[in-house]
């Protein structure tokens, strides 16, 4: 019969790195750094301006994109969806888990002037990249006026 190797604490070490994450993740989500979120966990997000639309890219390595839901309302981006925990733990010995799992849900207040029928989005590399087109802006017109 093998001798099984116990480790003492690993329970309590694996227990404050897992706290330790979710105290960080909340820090981050109230000292404004994340507009709104709701879900087990939160992606992180990009959001920047070109010239034509507004961009966001969200990481979202392991979500499988039929997962994943978009939907524009006005001048607010509503993206959410899940990651799936596919191993079964009995099988596994993991030693860290740092990834999380769970549902998202993340709510992004857009600049006014966007077109919510436009809105492209493509999954690459695990980043997935949202534009929505600004509306054109209305361009001053000259209009020479003659006197007589």
């Amino acid at each position: 019969m093998a001798k099984i190797k116990r480790i003492p604490f690993k329970d309590l070490l694996f227990l404050q790195e897992r706290m330790s994450r979710i105290f960080d993740e909340t820090i981050a989500r109230y000292g404004g750094l994340i507009e709104s979120s709701k879900g087990a966990w939160c992606p992180p997000a990009d959001i920047f301006e070109a010239e034509d639309a507004i961009v966001l890219k969200v990481e979202l390595p392991g979500v499988d994109i039929k997962d994943v839901n978009i939907e524009l309302k006005g001048d607010i981006l509503t993206l959410n969806g899940v990651r799936r925990f596919t191993k079964n733990l009995k099988e596994e010995h993991f030693h860290r888990m740092e990834f999380f799992y769970g549902t998202f849900q993340r709510e992004f207040k857009l600049p006014k002037g966007v077109l919510d029928k436009e809105v492209d989005a493509s999954l690459n590399e695990g980043v997935l990249e949202i534009r929505v087109p600004k509306a054109r802006k209305l361009q001053p017109k000259h209009v020479k006026v003659e006197v007589e």
